[in-house]
């Protein structure tokens, strides 16, 4: 941070190649989603000589990044970071560019212990540790926030220890999202009040997601702001539900644990501890993962994805 300021105190055009950095760790663990870390960004520029007009960025990503990019083995995927190795590894032009007309962008830690949503701004640069979707709505928050995605992203995630891992691939690209959700209102307001009370909370008690939702999944605890997250929660459910035209499938949730034999031990042979989830029992997770397999089938079929008796996911 002292280079950076030293740098912008020299020259202050250089503030738009010096962006805030983000990561999963930060959305999962600062009450205010905001970065302590910056990167140099040049991967837009193409030739080396054009370097010469960010002399000062130039000289440090040319004594950190080039030794490494130069030590490179000599293979085809290797040609163009030895050619261009002022430039990130895996940048994403699209994305930035599509991005680039949104006022914010949804992302979520692709390993977590929960699965949270939450918005940043378009300008910065994202971890490749962060999913990044193009959703700017509540509405579309309201329902990837909802239970009814994550016993779908439940389904098809991965794991990392007890963690969980999620894939877009997996678990975005194959959910059979509702239509009309973006202009849905229903949808807009829940996410909308939601997502405001679960903000103070971060701020006022000083806490990131992992531990919001560690409270929010344990029956023990009885902040009332945590109880009425309980509350905003359901009521996103029901919405999302009821968008589907599922109303006949009634929201309720209680603890479940989310290991069976309380004395067990984790993967390293320590004592388990027991944990909970707030969550719906197996009858209703049943049922709402039936009907969106079946929905995902239907849609499949209507773009000739699938012939008309495999049972295998949209995607």
């Amino acid at each position: 941070l002292a280079l950076r300021d030293h740098i912008l105190s020299r020259d202050s055009r250089y503030a738009s190649r010096i962006l805030p950095y983000i990561g999963g760790d930060e959305v999962n663990s600062s009450p205010s989603l905001l970065p302590h870390r910056y990167v140099i960004f040049l991967s837009d520029i193409g030739e080396e000589s054009e370097l010469d007009h960010w002399p000062m960025l130039a000289d440090i990503v040319r004594t950190k990044v080039k030794p490494g990019r130069d030590a490179l083995g000599e293979n085809p995927n290797n040609t163009p970071l030895k050619r261009r190795w002022w430039a990130y590894q895996a940048h994403r032009p699209e994305l930035y560019q599509r991005i680039a007309r949104c006022k914010q962008v949804l992302v979520n830690a692709r390993v977590s212990s929960h699965l949270a949503f939450a918005f940043l701004p378009t300008s910065w640069i994202y971890s490749e540790m962060l999913n990044v979707f193009e959703i700017e709505s509540f509405s579309g928050f309201c329902v990837v926030q909802s239970r009814v995605h994550e016993t779908w992203a439940r389904l098809l995630a991965s794991s990392l220890e007890d963690r969980l891992r999620y894939g877009p691939s997996d678990c975005f690209e194959t959910f059979p999202f509702i239509p009309d959700f973006r202009t849905n209102q229903a949808l807009e307001q829940a996410g909308s009040v939601y997502y405001g009370l679960r903000s103070q909370l971060m701020m006022r008690e000083d806490k990131g997601l992992t531990s919001i939702y560690n409270w929010f999944h344990d029956p023990d605890c009885e902040y009332p702001n945590v109880l009425r997250l309980r509350e905003l929660h359901d009521e996103m459910d029901r919405n999302v539900l009821h968008s589907y035209g599922w109303t006949d499938i009634q929201s309720r949730c209680e603890f479940v644990p989310e290991f069976e034999d309380e004395g067990g031990e984790d993967e390293n042979g320590r004592p388990r501890r027991k944990k909970y989830r707030y969550r719906w029992p197996d009858e209703i997770h049943d049922e709402v993962l039936t009907r969106l397999l079946e929905l995902n089938r239907q849609r499949a079929l209507e773009e000739g994805q699938l012939p008309t008796e495999s049972p295998v996911f949209a995607g």
